[in-house]
């Protein structure tokens, strides 16, 4: 006869079984990657080849479902998913993170690294304190890829910081909220997902991102304007919860690792190869796309080093050793 004991503890190992997603049949571990961007966006198409490498590396044993376009968790609420266990692996625009440490913010301090060269070698210098502040919050860090060179989107002329005043600017992050104080914009916080709704909407009209981006949410359908003031190249990060990763085998753990590798060097060129694209897209559009004027770029210059000296107090003596590190390398 069966006690209920017997009972109790079948259903509990069938619970197990399904929380940890895996399928007995084919023996298959399904874990999700929340996303915040489209997918046709090239740091969810690298995602996507990140996945199957993982998949055919693991002889599918191992499968990653990437969930495009904020449709498992908006971008703001992925890390904290990951963290605590509702989502394995997730990726996030670093930055949007820089209230938590100040070194999530290192990339988007204006003017400090502005070709893919020296975000590289930024991200190199940054990479040990980024990746113990991840591990203090139960997140091990996988890989990074940047973000195309930021630029200014308008509807109207810009020739110097003072003909900004009054935008309704989207902020994304502590540097965008910043600029817009900086310029007597009105900052409205604005994730990727909800920008285009933003823009037809009238909420914002004027925003601070790459080409990528302005071509993702169709910028051309509401704005005119995009200066390309290179002000700073933002990274994507994706991280896997630490306790997931531990508890795979080890064959398992190397494959993740060595496809997160291959993921990085993919997604680096990935951008540098559709930077100019995407500029000229966006003058295929109809888009006047110009360099920023004399006066508008020494005005940023100034936004810059006000920033830059926000961030060197937030970061103090450590965030100091890191740009200078960066600034030896």
């Amino acid at each position: 006869m069966i006690n209920r004991r017997t009972i109790f503890a079948t259903v509990a190992c069938f619970a197990i079984g399904l929380g940890s997603g895996v399928n007995h049949a084919s023996a298959q571990t399904t874990w999700n990657l929340p996303a915040a961007y489209p997918a046709d966006n090239p740091h969810t198409e690298n995602l996507v080849a990140f996945a199957k490498d993982v998949e055919a590396a693991t002889g599918g044993k191992l499968k990653v479902n990437v969930h495009a376009n904020a449709s498992l968790f908006k971008a703001p609420d992925i890390k904290r998913a990951v963290a605590t266990g509702q989502a394995q692996m997730g990726e996030v625009l670093l930055s949007i993170h820089e209230n938590e440490d100040p070194v999530f913010g290192l990339d988007v301090v204006p003017f400090l690294a502005t070709s893919f060269p020296e975000a590289m070698k930024l991200y190199q210098a940054s990479k040990p304190a980024i990746e113990k502040k991840l591990a203090s919050q139960g997140l091990m860090l996988l890989f990074a890829v940047p973000w195309a060179p930021q630029g200014v989107y308008t509807k109207k002329d810009l020739n110097s910081a003072a003909d900004m005043k009054g935008l309704k600017w989207r902020a994304y992050n502590v540097g965008t909220s910043r600029i817009g104080e900086l310029v007597g914009a009105q900052p409205v916080t604005i994730q990727a997902a909800e920008l285009p709704q933003a823009l037809a909407t009238g909420i914002v009209d004027s925003f601070m991102s790459s080409g990528g981006t302005g071509y993702d949410t169709k910028v051309w359908e509401s704005l005119t304007h995009f200066y390309d003031v290179q002000a700073w190249i933002p990274k994507n990060v994706t991280f896997v919860n630490k306790a997931a990763f531990d508890a795979l085998d080890k064959p398992t753990q190397e494959a993740i690792l060595k496809a997160a590798a291959t993921a990085e060097t993919r997604g680096w060129k990935a951008w540098e190869d559709k930077t100019s694209w995407y500029v000229e897209q966006l003058k295929a559009k109809g888009m006047k796309v110009q360099p920023p004027s004399a006066t508008l770029k020494d005005d940023f210059k100034k936004i810059g080093e006000q920033l830059t000296d926000d961030w060197l107090k937030k970061a103090g003596a450590d965030g100091k050793a890191l740009v200078d590190a960066y600034k030896k390398m």
